[in-house]
């Protein structure tokens, strides 16, 4: 029988001590039997985890963090989980923090830059011991709050060359330009731009498509197609069919998203409008089901899980106190050229 009786506190959480006693070891053991130091007596692990597990004991990370002074949380925004870009950056993160004991404080923006610093402060009561940031354009108060923290912060998916930004992502502005170039190359003249949400990021690409445009000298205001409202396939057949109409008649449409190119490939098959013959289309993201299309979409592949192991790499370094050989890491993009454009 065990020494005392091991029930939980009148909170209902079972205690470091309730394992203790289960386990006839001290509380201390507990914890560096828990932690996997290899200093503890392979017999005493097995006791220890055995009594955890009838117990159903978790370890309290908040506590323990006060303890040593050393978090085990690493803060992490993103716009939106409904996308698979952002599922992707999200598992490569977690994948290569939860390799060095460490779990995400996960926080979904919205795209809304009030909700962002909310959750920011949110976060932050939690004390991380780093933070991950979707993008550069945030508000003057999560600038603040970042700067305020005194916590390492890496920027993702866009690249800066500011003085002390820590950033991993490629140029959306350039992507923008590039699959741009390759509708010009095809031949396509009128060529529109569609864009939903409007975020940062879908500007630059904007502005990477009116840069290309307006250096072949092709550029009007009435190809440029933009809708605030939250990007899907729906909305991208709504634009088509409203974008399909317009006079003079459109060579090809660069869709800021693949969503949006998806629901329009959808509509042209619906419509029984042959593509790329009468109207070329294109995407951005290379999301899932893109060459799965009706024909294959063309699109800019984005290396976002490459991106998100590489912030988190980096940010782990930062938290040991080690200065990266780069503070921006630029990993580029691929024009994927399928058989819509």
């Amino acid at each position: 029988m065990p020494p005392r009786s091991a029930h939980p506190r009148s909170t209902g959480r079972v205690t470091l001590a309730d394992v203790a006693a289960i386990a006839r070891v001290s509380p201390i053991t507990v914890s560096r039997a828990l932690r996997g130091e290899r200093s503890v007596d392979p017999e005493l692990v097995a006791r220890v985890k055995a009594a955890a597990d009838r117990l159903g004991y978790v370890p309290d990370p908040a506590a323990r963090a006060l303890a040593s002074r050393h978090s085990t949380h690493v803060a992490l925004l993103v716009p939106m989980l409904s996308n698979s870009l952002f599922v992707d950056l999200l598992e490569a993160v977690q994948g290569a923090l939860r390799r060095e004991g460490y779990q995400t404080l996960i926080g979904v923006t919205h795209y809304d830059a009030g909700e962002e610093e909310q959750l920011l402060r949110e976060q932050l009561q939690h004390r991380p011991a780093g933070l991950l940031v979707t993008g550069l354009e945030q508000s003057e108060g999560t600038r603040a709050l970042i700067h305020g923290s005194g916590l390492p912060c890496v920027h993702l998916m866009e690249t800066s060359a500011a003085q002390g930004v820590y950033s991993v992502g490629f140029s959306q502005a350039d992507a923008g330009a590039a699959l741009t170039r390759h509708l010009l190359e095809r031949g396509h003249r009128r060529i529109a731009f569609g864009a939903a949400q409007l975020d940062a990021r879908t500007l630059q690409r904007l502005a990477g498509w009116r840069r290309e445009m307006q250096a072949a000298g092709l550029h009007s205001p009435t190809l440029e197609w933009l809708n605030p409202a939250p990007s899907s396939l729906s909305l991208g057949r709504t634009m088509f069919e409203q974008m399909i109409a317009q006079s003079p008649p459109l060579d090809a449409i660069f869709f800021c998203n693949d969503d949006l190119a998806q629901g329009a490939l959808l509509s042209a098959l619906r419509l029984g409008i042959s593509v790329p013959e009468r109207i070329a289309i294109a995407g951005f993201n290379d999301l899932t089901g893109s060459d799965q299309m009706l024909p294959p979409l063309t699109t800019v592949r984005t290396p976002r899980a490459e991106i998100g192991a590489a912030a988190a790499v980096m940010l782990l370094g930062l938290m040991r106190g080690e200065v990266p050989p780069s503070a921006c890491v630029d990993l580029g993009y691929e024009v994927v050229v399928r058989q819509s454009s």
